[in-house]
Formats: C-alpha cells, sequence, structure tokens
C-alpha cells in the first residue's frame, strides 16, 4: 500500500546525496557543513564527567537550569537584552528542530510564511506540514542582500512568519542595522511573527557586528530567534540547539517541542553550561579562528579558476564556476565529485526558482589545513 505523500517536493536532501558522491568517489567533501577538527577539551571532559556522575536520565522538557541561565547571561552579554531563562529559553535538538516548532507552534492551515530565497532547505517542509505556504521571496542574486520593497510587496492578511537568517546559509552574507530598523518598520503595526536564524552567529569576520534580533526589543518582542551549540562548538553530531522567545509564544513553542522530543541529550547540556560560563573566550574567538580559515582558503582559491565571493560570516565559500563549465549547478557539482574529486553544494535545491545562468556553488572551509590542502590541489588541475 503507497500512502499520498504529505511532502511531494521533498526527496534525499542534496546534503545526504553530496556526502554519499563524496564518499562512493573517495571526493574531498567540502560539501556537507560540518567541521572536520576536534571539539574543545573542555568540552569532552564535561560531557564525560556528567556522564560519570550518573547525569544520564531524562533532562527537563526545557532544558536543565544551568544550561538555560548560562544561555540568558550569554545573551546579555553578547546583546544586551535580559530574558528569563525560566520563561523564555528552550533547550532542543538541534536548531531543526527549534525551527520546526516555532513554525508548528503558530502557523496554521492556509496561512503564510515568508521565506528569503536562496534558503536552507528544512523551511518549507516543516511549513507545508503545519498546511501553510512558504512564500519565496529571491535575495538579490550576486550580493545576497534583501530587497525589502519585495518583501513588504509579498504580505497578504494570510501571512503569519517572516522567516530571516543571519549569517546567512549559503551566502555568508549578513543583515546590518539598517537591514533590522527596515524590518522593524515593515512589520510594525502587524500582527506578523518572526523567525530569526541565527546558528552562526559568532562566525564573524572584518570586525563587524552580529546584528541579533535580541538587540532590537521592538523586533524581539515578536521573535523567535534559533542558535546552534553545534556550530558555536563545532560538534555538528550533538544536535543541540535553543529557541529564545518571549514567554507567550515559548509557551506555544514548548507545546509542540513536548510533543517532539520532550527533552535533549542531558550530558550534553551540562556540558555546555560548564563551557559557557568558564571559556568565554571560545564564542567571543570563534570570528577570528574561522576567519584565518577564509582568508587562507581564499587565497588558495587564487590558484584555480573558481572565483570566490565575499564571505562577511559563516563558514562557506561560494564560488563562480562560469570560468570553467556552462552546466547547471547540480550536474557541475557532480561532475566536480566524480570527476575531480572535490564535493561541493549546488545552490539551486536552496530556491523556489534558481535565477536564470547562476553558475555557484557552495564549498565549506570548516576543515582542517590538510583537507583544503587537498581540495585545492585537485581544484588547481581543472
Amino acid at each position: 500500500m503507497t500512502p499520498q505523500t504529505k511532502l511531494p517536493k521533498v526527496g534525499t536532501t542534496i546534503f545526504t546525496v553530496m556526502s554519499q558522491l563524496a564518499l562512493d568517489h573517495k571526493a574531498v567533501n567540502l560539501g556537507q557543513g560540518f567541521p572536520d577538527f576536534p571539539v574543545p577539551q573542555r568540552l569532552v571532559d564535561e560531557l564525560a564527567r556528567a556522564m560519570a556522575e550518573g547525569k544520564n536520565q531524562y533532562a527537563p522538557m526545557t532544558g536543565i537550569p544551568a544550561l538555560r541561565q548560562a544561555i540568558a547571561a550569554k545573551t546579555l552579554r553578547c546583546y544586551g537584552r535580559q530574558v528569563d531563562a525560566d520563561a523564555e529559553v528552550t533547550v532542543t535538538s538541534g536548531a531543526s528542530e527549534a525551527i520546526f516548532n516555532a513554525i508548528h507552534a503558530v502557523v496554521r492551515p492556509g496561512e503564510e510564511v515568508i521565506v528569503l530565497d536562496p534558503c536552507y532547505d528544512c523551511y518549507e517542509p516543516a511549513i507545508d506540514l503545519a498546511g501553510a505556504r512558504a512564500v519565496h521571496v529571491p535575495l538579490d542574486p550576486v550580493t545576497f542582500a534583501v530587497d525589502w520593497q519585495r518583501v513588504r510587496d509579498a504580505i497578504t492578511p494570510r501571512t503569519r512568519l517572516l522567516m530571516t537568517n543571519t549569517p546567512h546559509n549559503p551566502s555568508g552574507a549578513m543583515m546590518d542595522a539598517n537591514d533590522l530598523a527596515t524590518l522593524a518598520d515593515l512589520l510594525r503595526g502587524t500582527d506578523i511573527l518572526l523567525l530569526s536564524d541565527e546558528v552562526y552567529e559568532h562566525i564573524i569576520f572584518d570586525g563587524r557586528r552580529h546584528e541579533s534580533v535580541l538587540r532590537y526589543p521592538e523586533l524581539a518582542e515578536r521573535a523567535f530567534v534559533i542558535s546552534s551549540f553545534g556550530k558555536t562548538y563545532h560538534c555538528t553530531g550533538w544536535k543541540i540547539g535553543y529557541a529564545i522567545a518571549p514567554p507567550a509564544l515559548s509557551a506555544e513553542f514548548r507545546k509542540v517541542h513536548q510533543y517532539n522530543t520532550f527533552c535533549t541529550f542531558a550530558p550534553a547540556q551540562w556540558a555546555f553550561a560548564a563551557m559557557i560560563e568558564q571559556e568565554p573566550e571560545h564564542y567571543e574567538g570563534l570570528g577570528a579562528f574561522y576567519q584565518a580559515k577564509r582568508d587562507r582558503f581564499r587565497e588558495q582559491l587564487q590558484t584555480t579558476r573558481l572565483q570566490p565571493l565575499p564571505v562577511p560570516g559563516g563558514y562557506f565559500q561560494l564560488v563562480d564556476y562560469s570560468a570553467i563549465s556552462d552546466l547547471p549547478d547540480a550536474e557541475f557539482c557532480r561532475w566536480l565529485t566524480i570527476e575531480k574529486g572535490v564535493a561541493a553544494i549546488p545552490l539551486s535545491p536552496f530556491y523556489e526558482s534558481p535565477p536564470p545562468g547562476q553558475r555557484l556553488a557552495r564549498l565549506c572551509f570548516a576543515k582542517v589545513e590538510s583537507t583544503l590542502d587537498a581540495a585545492i590541489e585537485r581544484l588547481a588541475r581543472i
């Protein structure tokens, strides 16, 4: 018996496809966005300590108090916003769970959610499962800046939620203070809620400031702000994130969370609580750590025929491959993996309607130098 699918547009995610292709063809995998270097030693030690001390049973549904308090203190330190650790912070099984929870907490069948293309591929399936419709507004195809007039034009009486992402995946583009001011003006006087995906919040370059929604009270009062420990602490496989939202929104968010995962891996929560409190220099220095990798990788790319685009934040490098091939991006990335031994991610799966003639691919530089060196050696031969 074959059921009627609830997600007719969904197949195997492009990240799974390209990682498997890289494995099959022994390619250097710069596709899927995971670091190949160790997590901080303190985090490993704190995890082992928590397990040895018997902290292995269910955590509280909202997250252990010590971690929620550490998140609240960090939020005040970084963004100047005092949040209530008990009523406004919820720990989740990764940022993807938090995004799903937020959408299902507030979006009803027949409503609309505005997303900015290209956008991460978990957004639209969650919207579809809520019985709502994703309204895709394209970013600038060169700079990936938001065209706020197009966003304004996309708003209808059915618009329930607007989703933003800064630093942006896949481009690394960042919103600035003017963007946030325009966003506040656009939402003022409406009942539209905001979901701000800020998982790369600490991977910021060239002295820029991350313009978190949490810096802006008018926006924070209507927002779910989502973050990820996996991105900040090099442990994407631990799948732990969190959401910060006002009490009324958090209450609805938690109704979904408690029947989705209920709670999250307890020993790691204790480890993150200790890490945040005892080693703040890790997240404070993360931008410099990754900027060195970005700069070295961009310099190496000059020895290839790939043209790197600017990267203000995040750990992905977009490259223009039009000097090499006229193939569409998915075909080019498949060719690059199979024939040249380097896996990349095409941009078209991030779009509803990719820009005609766009010839861009995404490379991840969250890798040890030997991995990047091996990739560059192969790319330089093309």
